[in-house]
């Protein structure tokens, strides 16, 4: 086991993106000489409700204070990992009325902005504000389109992470404080709980929370090179290393609870949470649903999924300087604020994520985050496609299409092509 993911930490299974927040989108190019309207940064998110509306409202906190000569104006949508957001985005931005910043994941995603001259390159910004310093090589690296940047990080999360409750797992004499080493010992453990008549020993939730679970086995059975190699056409989709990974994928769907397709993904850790299930795999943003009443070291365990120890599957927050935007300006203004050291710690103290900011002093963090911290700067980094870091939305969409199918009629070999001609897919 690496790093500090061998602490425990205390969960609640609320739910994370539930209600939409006040929307405002404001029409900033009337020139009727408002002057009120012409300070609006229209900021536009997914971020609705729970850890993600309070690191929403930290960023506010610094804006106001750093850029007195506008006005935030919050047009969140809220929608699991963005669902909602992006057609509602979509839509705006075809019609020709872009906001100020919009929030996109890092990576490939923003390939689809990029190719239909939605976004402006801020790569200037990055030497204006000393982010080119301030960030991580690795991190730029992963940023970068033939050579130029499209948006600034809020954030840095981890995808592979697997949340454990011990009560559960001490039913079948699993020790919750390590990881199995592989997925073959992960499935052995799940036989171990569903003999000691934990009914879904595994906690599963539609979409992108099976496309999370598929990645981890992929990485854990390929290794972090050829899983990358997947999404930028090194690694054959076709090959039997692939075929071997989906139907160890297809054996943990049969310890997932029955309703997976009907619920979210803060369900299924609710499942975890009410000792119904004994493991569920999902991002960090987890770290930030906490209860003061839970004991650490006792309500959860938490490790790398098993398999992938000494790999961070990053996911990016991060916002654009969109082509044509609302108040270019005052949007800049944010964009200073989301890369500045003050804007990171006041957002991701509340999100549970960790600064983009190799820079930040992890005493300013809760536990968690100071052990995503040091894995970060130790671990291989690969990205993930469920949260945009790794492929398009395009290819997102019909992978997660392909999965939806699977996980009701689990058939590995036409899996296995749906899945490689989405990554043929632009």
């Amino acid at each position: 086991m690496r790093g500090g993911l061998s602490k425990t930490l205390a969960l609640v299974g609320a739910a994370g993106l539930l209600a939409v927040s006040a929307c405002g989108n404001s029409d900033n190019s009337s020139g009727d000489g408002n002057s009120s309207a012409n300070k609006d940064v229209t900021v536009f998110t997914w971020w609705a409700d729970g850890g993600e509306k309070a690191g929403l409202d930290g960023l506010v906190s610094v804006f106001n204070t750093d850029c007195k000569d506008y006005k935030f104006v919050n047009s969140a949508v809220a929608g699991g990992a963005g669902a909602n957001a992006k057609q509602v985005l979509a839509n705006d931005l075809q019609a020709g009325k872009p906001p100020s910043t919009f929030q996109a994941h890092a990576g490939a995603e923003l390939k689809d902005y990029i190719n239909a001259g939605q976004v402006d390159d801020v790569s200037q910004l990055y030497k204006d504000f000393g982010l080119d310093k301030a960030f991580p090589q690795n991190l730029l690296d992963n940023l970068t389109v033939d050579g130029k940047i499209y948006s600034i990080p809020a954030n840095i999360h981890r995808a592979n992470v697997v949340w454990a409750n011990p009560t559960v797992l001490k039913k079948a004499n699993i020790d919750a404080t390590k990881a199995p080493a592989s997925v073959d010992a992960w499935i052995a453990d799940l036989n171990k709980l569903k003999a000691a008549g934990v009914k879904a020993p595994l906690g599963l939730s539609k979409g992108f929370a099976q496309e999370m679970l598929v990645e981890a086995v992929l990485l854990a059975e390929l290794g972090p090179d050829k899983f990358k190699g997947l999404w930028d056409g090194k690694t054959d989709w076709a090959g039997g290393d692939v075929t071997a990974a989906l139907n160890k994928y297809k054996t943990l769907l049969t310890f997932s609870n029955s309703d997976r397709e009907a619920i979210d993904w803060a369900d299924a850790l609710g499942y975890v949470n009410k000792g119904q299930a004994g493991y569920t795999l999902m991002g960090d943003w987890v770290a930030a649903q906490q209860l003061a009443d839970k004991v650490p070291d006792t309500a959860y365990t938490y490790w790398p999924a098993p398999g992938t120890a000494g790999n961070f599957q990053f996911l990016a927050d991060s916002f654009t300087l969109p082509t044509n935007g609302q108040n270019p300006d005052g949007a800049k203004c944010w964009l200073k604020v989301t890369g500045s050291a003050e804007g990171q710690k006041a957002f991701n103290t509340k999100k549970g994520s960790i600064p983009a900011r190799s820079d930040a002093n992890p005493a300013d963090y809760p536990k968690y985050q100071q052990s995503a911290m040091a894995d970060w700067k130790q671990d291989k980094i690969v990205p993930s496609c469920a949260h945009g870091a790794a492929c398009t939305a395009g290819q997102n969409n019909d992978i997660l299409s392909a999965l939806s199918q699977f996980s009701g009629s689990p058939d590995v070999a036409k899996l296995q092509t749906a899945l490689g001609n989405a990554m043929k897919t632009s």
